[in-house]
Formats: structure tokens, sequence, C-alpha cells
């Protein structure tokens, strides 16, 4: 097992490497520097003035040394002005030190442009209220979907397995764009007459209550239910079929006992993963959710370093989703291990 976690500890270590590169060359692209120069600037600069600008905070270095620099690897750039004024990644305003290293293995993730604060405290602080909203999500769409599951593929091809199928297929069908309109509309405007929720979750972020945080709540775990549902539903199907079921049903072994004893474990296997994968999932599929209810999380942060070109912003935010995507695979296959006899022995 052991064994096992440190070869897939590597494989993880080298992807996040290629992953992170990648982004770092498409945002560090010339186009997107001349709009930051200019951001940080004026519109009205010339091609000459870019260029200053960008060599005089270290951009027109190599791409590779600039990455290094990024992740901590490689000294910080420096430049001594004429007139005696020192810039430089690892310059701090007021700092007394300037230290050789200042990358993301430092704990620097750099400055943010638009928000003129230190690039790690926003993300933490955004991802920590895009938590909230992942946790009591994955509280409503979990064991609401792996109910809808269980019941339709106990029986196959019944009334009730046409019906949840049917259901589970309009979850996943429904954007999530769609369907939170509707709950505004239903449940949090005056045109219905349900005023029981709140349309805007601005007010989640200080305090979360069931009017301010229900609606962004069911429509991920709407959306998502859908997909686990039909998993289990299939992996309960299959599991149903086979001949130790047979064999239980033939000794008398009553339906509920071969369900909950017998057949549910085994069927749970193919939907750990598939619950694990919505991790990721919820972390970017927020961005939808969180602009449409102005509540200001990890999604909402992403669009609006996107927008306004911030680089090192789009950097960490890109960073944390490959890790969080990464992290949670390797849980995945830790798990499955653990639930599948066979691939354990193996």
């Amino acid at each position: 097992m052991w064994i096992f976690i440190v070869k897939r500890t590597g494989v993880m270590a080298l992807t996040a490497l290629c992953l992170t590169f990648l982004v770092f060359f498409l945002t560090n692209l010339q186009p997107n520097l001349e709009k930051l120069a200019k951001t940080q600037g004026t519109m009205r600069m010339s091609d000459e003035a870019v260029d200053r600008w960008l060599e005089q905070r270290g951009y027109k270095q190599p791409l590779l040394v600039r990455y290094g620099e990024w992740l901590g690897v490689s000294p910080g750039f420096l430049l001594v002005k004429d007139n005696g004024k020192t810039l430089g990644r690892c310059v701090k305003p007021g700092a007394d030190h300037i230290p050789n290293y200042c990358g993301v293995l430092q704990g620097d993730m750099g400055w943010s442009t638009v928000f003129k604060d230190h690039v790690s405290s926003i993300v933490s602080k955004r991802l920590g209220l895009t938590g909230w909203l992942m946790l009591f999500v994955m509280l409503v769409m979990v064991p609401m979907a792996l109910i809808i599951g269980v019941l339709a593929g106990m029986r196959e091809g019944s009334r009730t397995d046409r019906s949840l199928s049917t259901f589970a297929i309009i979850t996943t069908a429904t954007p999530e764009y769609v369907s939170g309109v509707v709950f505004v509309v239903v449940f949090a405007s005056s045109a219905v007459g349900l005023r029981w929720f709140k349309g805007s979750s601005a007010s989640a972020m200080d305090d979360i209550t069931i009017a301010n945080f229900t609606l962004p709540v069911i429509t991920m775990a709407f959306y998502g239910m859908g997909y686990i549902a039909r998993m289990t539903r299939a992996s309960m199907a299959e599991v149903m079929t086979a001949q130790y079921i047979r064999t239980a049903r033939l000794k008398g072994v009553s339906f509920t006992n071969i369900v909950l004893k017998h057949a549910l474990r085994n069927a749970l296997i193919a939907p750990f993963t598939v619950i694990m994968l919505q991790i990721p999932w919820l972390l970017t599929g927020v961005v939808i959710v969180e602009t449409l209810f102005n509540y200001k999380g990890f999604g909402w942060l992403l669009v609006q370093a996107a927008s306004n070109n911030d680089i090192d912003l789009l950097l960490a935010c890109s960073m944390v989703a490959v890790f969080v995507v990464l992290v949670t695979q390797l849980i995945s296959d830790i798990g499955y291990v653990f639930l599948n006899p066979r691939i354990r022995i193996s």
C-alpha cells in the first residue's frame, strides 16, 4: 500500500508541476503582460514605456527563470535604479530585509494588482467561504443521490426505477444558471409569492442562515446529484444480478437483508470514486452559482482574477484548483483500493 501511495504521490507532483507551468505560460503571454503594464500605468503608454515597465519588474527575463522565481527555486529578480531605489519580486514595502527566495515554496504567492493585498491572504479567505458552501452541498447532495440510486437499482425496470432515473437525468441536464434562476423566481421573488429565502447570499459571508444559504446549496446539489444517482443505480442494478445475490434469494434471505448486508457495500464501490470527483467539480463549478447569488467565494475570485488580468492571483487560484483535483484523486484511489479487496490483494 505504501509503495502505491508513494508512486501516486510522485505522479501527482509531476502532474502538478506540468499543469502549473502550462498555466504560468498562458498567463504570461506577451499580450497579457502588455495589458498588465497599461492597466497599472496608463492605457496611452507607448511601446517603449511598456517595455521599460516590464523590464523594471522582471517580466523580460526568460520564461523558465520567472517560473523558477514563482516556485521559489530561483533567486528573486532585483533591479537598482539610478536614484538608488530597489525594485524586485522579493522587495516588500517597508521591509528591512530582502530575502533571496520568495515563491510558492516559501509561502509567497505574490501581490494582487487589483485587491492590493497579498495573494495568499485573499485566496485563503475566499477559499474558506467556498469551503462552507461545498460542505453543505455535499451533505445534501450525496445522501439524496445515494438514496435515489439505490431505490432505482433495487428493482431494475420497475416504475420506481423509470421515475427516479428520469428525475436524475433532468437534474443533470439542467445547468446551474437555469435551475438557480428558477429557484430564485419560485422561492425568493414576489412574482410567485413564496418569499421563503433570499435571492442574494452576500450576507452569508458574515452569517450563514437558512434564508440566505439554501438557494445556492440546492442549486448546486440539484445539478450534481443526478450524476451520482445514475452511477449508483447502474452499480446497484449490476450487483443485484450477481450470482451470490441469487443464491441468497434461493436460501430465503429477506429482500431487505440482501440489499443492506450484501448488495449495498459492493454497489457503493464505483460511486465512491464519483463522489470524490465531485469535490474538484464543486470548487470550479461554484463560479456560476457564486456569481448568480453574489456570494464572493473562490469562484467569484477566479472570475475577478481572469477578468482583471491579475496574473499572480490567477496563478494562485489555478494552483489551488490543480492541488485539490490531484489530492482528491489520490484519496479516491486509496479509498477504492480499501473498498475493493480484489485490487488490494493484487
